[in-house]
């Protein structure tokens, strides 16, 4: 079983191809692994394993599928037929869904067998993952530290070897946190480069829309490329390595950065340059993406998500806050109505609305620019996976730390970029720490052929072995 985890998808559809492993195989093999971690670490909600024992012995989609036979895992947060989407509220998603959102269904129609459906936050309205009807998902390299989120359920999962790749969406950093502390490979597609249909919740907002990407949560650099090429809808161009430069810009005085992913980022700049020429110029509009990123999230009040939410009113959201930090019984986590209170408290007017499409129409062009023929090498995070609740803190404080904290993640996501991240090192505890390649959309083959030199030549997927013992 252990040669199993420890392939990646790309590998076991190759050997599932050559007959050396069979889909039932593969499929009991997840299907023992997720028995085994999921009572620590929480990260898989619904399973479907007699549908994926039926599914193995006779693989759905194409015959020459390129996921044929693989097990793989879904965040909760899309549709997958027979299977039902709460977004983590009890009371809602009662029936379970009549259909497969788009990226599901592509995966099947490669012949992906799903295994499992992940945790995320409430209505994946947070970077870490915890809600009243699933409760929280720990680290399964140390169970007293964050998954992340909003895709926390898949990247501890994935670290865990409880599927051989898994599908997220970022909005907010929802794919590159877990990846990052829970050191896996994740892919963030660019904007509209991926349908989302059957993907929840579902915004009204375009600025919010450009911010959403869906993609891996792999074991390989490969796979993420796999699954990008199987669910996007744009060809993955070839970019000629001689036409591209690289950046790792030095990090900046006034955004925290802890001195082991410091030390990473140089050591990747050396390593770099052997081959290339490297430069450390830094990204425009870096530390105005991450207040930007936030009055795109507040638009509206984010009315959508609390109605979503079933929650009627901001007097309402107030008192279900008010008892959750009591203690008391809710549906709604706290960290849930305290993110809404937050997004009606900074909700930007219309005048606010009409400069900041100003803003973005003209910064828009020049990040482009920058990046045009270019891939800038960033961290995710200041720190590797910090105890629950820290992030969250950091985020979600009334004192705003976010606008030192979120520059990195939300540059990515408030120009609807195409984002990579690879494990690189480990930090003195033993925690993983990432670092992710950024590019302009169209731009995609590069990240994939870089990322694959950073995961040889640094730490890349190393499963988590720390459930492997007999209890």
């Amino acid at each position: 079983m252990t040669e199993i985890l420890d392939m990646d998808a790309s590998g076991l559809a190759e050997s599932i191809r050559l007959g050396h492993i069979s889909p039932r195989e593969a499929t009991e093999a997840y299907m023992a692994r997720i028995r085994r971690v999921n009572p620590n670490i929480n990260a898989v909600v619904e399973t479907r394993f007699e549908e994926a024992l039926r599914e193995a012995d006779s693989p759905p989609g194409q015959k020459n599928g390129r996921l044929r036979g693989v097990p793989v895992s879904i965040k909760e947060s899309f549709d997958v037929k027979g299977m039902l989407t709460t977004g983590g509220i009890p009371g809602l998603g009662r029936t379970p869904a009549p259909a497969d959102s788009e990226p599901v269904r592509r995966l099947r129609e490669e012949g992906a067998i799903v295994l499992c459906k992940t945790n995320t936050p409430a209505l994946c309205f947070c970077q870490e993952t915890d809600n009243v009807l699933y409760g929280r998902t720990n680290n399964p390299w140390d169970l007293t530290r964050t998954a992340g989120g909003s895709s926390g359920g898949e990247g501890a999962l994935i670290a865990a070897g409880g599927a051989a790749v898994g599908l997220g969406s970022d909005i907010g950093g929802s794919i590159r946190f877990p990846a990052h502390f829970n050191g896996v490979i994740g892919f963030k597609s660019a904007a509209d480069s991926v349908p989302d249909s059957g993907s929840h919740p579902v915004s009204p907002w375009p600025l919010q829309r450009i911010m959403l990407g869906h993609g891996a949560m792999a074991k390989s650099v490969r796979d993420a490329r796999l699954i990008h090429e199987i669910i996007t809808d744009r060809h993955i161009a070839t970019v000629p390595d001689d036409s591209v430069r690289v950046s790792v810009p030095e990090p900046l005085p006034d955004l925290p950065m802890g001195q082991e992913t410091a030390d990473l980022l140089q050591a990747i700049r050396r390593s770099l340059q052997r081959n290339r020429t490297v430069d450390a110029e830094g990204a425009p509009h870096l530390k105005e993406s991450a207040l930007t990123w936030q009055l795109i999230m507040s638009l509206g009040g984010a009315e959508h998500i609390r109605k979503t939410a079933g929650l009627r009113g901001i007097l309402h959201t107030t008192t279900e806050w008010l008892k959750g930090k009591a203690g008391l019984h809710t549906p709604w986590h706290p960290w849930l109505t305290w993110g809404l209170l937050g997004a009606w408290m900074f909700r930007p007017n219309d005048q606010q609305v009409a400069e900041l499409e100003r803003w973005l129409a003209r910064s828009r062009k020049e990040v482009e620019a920058y990046l045009r023929g270019r891939v800038v090498i960033l961290p995710v995070w200041h720190t590797a996976a910090p105890e629950h609740g820290t992030v969250y803190g950091e985020i979600f404080s009334i004192r705003k730390t976010f606008l030192k904290y979120m520059p990195y993640v939300a540059w990515v996501n408030t120009f609807g970029l195409p984002s990579l991240t690879v494990p690189v090192g480990e930090d003195r505890d033993g925690l993983p720490i990432g670092v992710q390649l950024v590019t302009a959309p169209g731009q995609e083959d590069v990240l994939f052929r870089l990322g694959e030199e950073l995961e040889r030549d640094f730490r890349g997927y190393v499963r988590c072995r720390l459930e492997d013992q007999p209890a």
